[in-house]
């Protein structure tokens, strides 16, 4: 999937990198309240909206139900004013404010998305009002169309029920009075969202089936959306959904509270039409083409290049890794095998413009997601695949949770999590974490990888620690540690001979004495 124009096309960007707004009129304008990142990040408790007739047990009896008949692939052809768009077309086709299905009130409004473009696969969207569900009808004439992009006028009268292709939500996010986008959800089940002061990066979606099998991907849908009308002084949006593929059937409720974190609840029941043996639950969705740990051959001005730059995790065991991503010239699969894993996601750590010197893409501002595990997952392993890219307009990185055991068919499988779009995740581990990570043909070897990783110094005023460095292939010479004031940052440096090895896994971590983690293990793939 071409990742660049899925993101455009999936959102309004406006010029300058930042994302659609619509102003609020002054009669409407809701009272913004004060939350601190801590308030918004322990909302833990969705409003009582949820207890309403149609809930989560409706939408898992519907796929329970499709899950026992055959798959059909919901398809619509695209015809009159939607046939043949090019990304400027697409982008030249708005939904009108004043149709708004959220009727404009309270906290929260809504945008239904045409379809066109690389947007062909019609969803069914309803609203959820006092329990009951209303069907949202497609209908061209609630979208505005812009004359420079058709300058013969608009088929809105021929084109029939082609369906949605999505939505987005909005509310007062960023400043006081206008209606920002928070939340887009459109293709497959791909969903993004942004934190206060963040624009879209990476993704979100419902799951990942055979991601890197050589049999190829089976990309699920999600085929019907229900929204919930949310109460006038709410800070919470419900959104059921029904996901559906030639695998299996699932029932989806996300509760979603937007803010200086952007916090989604997850509940969804998996109904495996076969056994389920390479599914991913939880996964992201990200780019990495280079940065100074990893920059192979790159002729760019910018220093780095990605949404991501880190797999960040906190095991069941309480050990916190920091997986640096890299790119590579063939398809890499790196498994973490874990029992009940307390967290993990992919990270943009780094949060400087210096860092990107970007003024476009502003890559600073791309939001982080962790995933924070609810109730007892058992084993597993959370995966990391990282597929070669030439540029930055695909989507490259993958990370999930995929069980141990296979789940079976004709059962019910469900996993309860929460997935929070931040600018980093919180930091619940108090150990020294990396900061920076550097990579590059040795000045004195040509054989040999001159390696940087810089932690943070504050933990270590008093005494210096001890570095543990090691390798899967090839030797490990000359690691040392420089505490570099002035920047904060305690360096680890060493070189690394891989020989004749094509393929090695480094890790380092900083000990006490007695060999007491001090800091997060960094972990890195190194490939020819």
């Amino acid at each position: 999937m071409k990742r660049r124009q899925f993101l455009n096309a999936a959102t309004a960007i406006a010029a300058g990198g930042t994302f659609a707004a619509t102003k609020v009129q002054a009669q409407s304008e809701p009272q913004v309240q004060a939350q601190s990142e801590a308030d918004n990040a322990e909302a833990d408790n969705p409003p009582a909206a949820a207890t309403t007739v149609f809930g989560f047990e409706e939408v898992a009896a519907l796929a329970a139900e499709r899950a026992r008949g055959v798959y059909k692939q919901p398809v619509a052809e695209q015809v009159g004013s939607f046939a043949d768009l090019n990304y400027d077309q697409y982008r030249g086709i708005r939904f009108r404010r004043d149709a708004d299905p959220l009727g404009g009130s309270g906290r929260f409004s809504m945008d239904l998305l045409p379809p066109g473009a690389i947007f062909y696969e019609p969803v069914n969207i309803s609203i959820v009002r006092d329990g009951v569900p209303h069907k949202l009808v497609f209908d061209p004439k609630l979208l505005e169309f812009d004359p420079s992009q058709f300058p013969e006028g608009a088929d809105t009268e021929t084109v029939g029920e082609m369906g949605w292709s999505g939505f987005r939500l909005r509310t007062v996010l960023n400043r006081p009075g206008v209606m920002d986008e928070f939340l887009v959800f459109q293709g497959a089940t791909y969903y993004r969202a942004v934190a206060r002061g963040t624009i879209y990066g990476l993704s979100a979606r419902g799951l990942a089936i055979k991601t890197g099998s050589p049999d190829g991907e089976e990309f699920p849908l999600f085929t019907d959306f229900w929204i919930h009308q949310p109460d006038p002084a709410s800070e919470w949006v419900r959104i059921h959904a029904l996901l559906d593929s030639k695998s299996v059937s699932a029932a989806y409720q996300f509760d979603i509270n937007p803010g200086a974190v952007t916090m989604v609840r997850t509940r969804v029941a998996l109904f495996p039409r076969v056994e389920l043996q390479n599914t991913g639950i939880a996964p992201l969705t990200s780019m990495f083409w280079f940065s100074p740990a990893s920059r192979r051959v790159v002729d760019d001005y910018r220093p780095a290049v990605h949404d991501s730059d880190g797999l960040q995790m906190h095991t069941g065991a309480g050990q916190a890794l920091w997986r640096t991503l890299g790119s590579h010239k063939n398809l890499q699969i790196s498994s973490f095998v874990d029992n009940s894993p307390r967290g993990f996601g992919l990270i943009q750590r780094n949060r400087n413009f210096a860092e990107y010197e970007d003024a476009e893409a502003m890559y600073n501002l791309r939001p982080s997601v962790w995933i924070q595990p609810e109730g007892d997952w058992g084993e597993g392993e959370v995966r990391l695949i990282e597929i070669p890219v030439e540029n930055e307009f695909n989507d490259n990185i993958v990370s999930y949770w995929l069980p141990k055991k296979p789940m079976a068919r004709d059962e019910r499988h469900e996993y309860r999590y929460r997935l929070s779009f931040a600018p980093l995740p919180p930091n619940d581990v108090p150990l020294a974490k990396v900061r920076q990570v550097r990579s590059g043909r040795s000045i004195n070897v040509e054989t040999t990888r001159s390696v940087i990783v810089d932690f943070d110094l504050a933990l270590f005023t008093n005494e210096l620690p001890q570095s543990k460095v090691t390798t899967s292939a090839g030797n490990i010479v000359h690691a040392y540690l420089k505490p570099l004031p002035d920047q904060g940052v305690l360096r680890l440096a060493f070189e690394f001979e891989p020989g004749d090895a094509t393929l090695a896994d480094l890790q380092a971590v900083l000990t006490d004495s007695d060999g007491l983690a001090l800091s997060e293990t960094w972990l890195a793939r190194w490939t020819v």
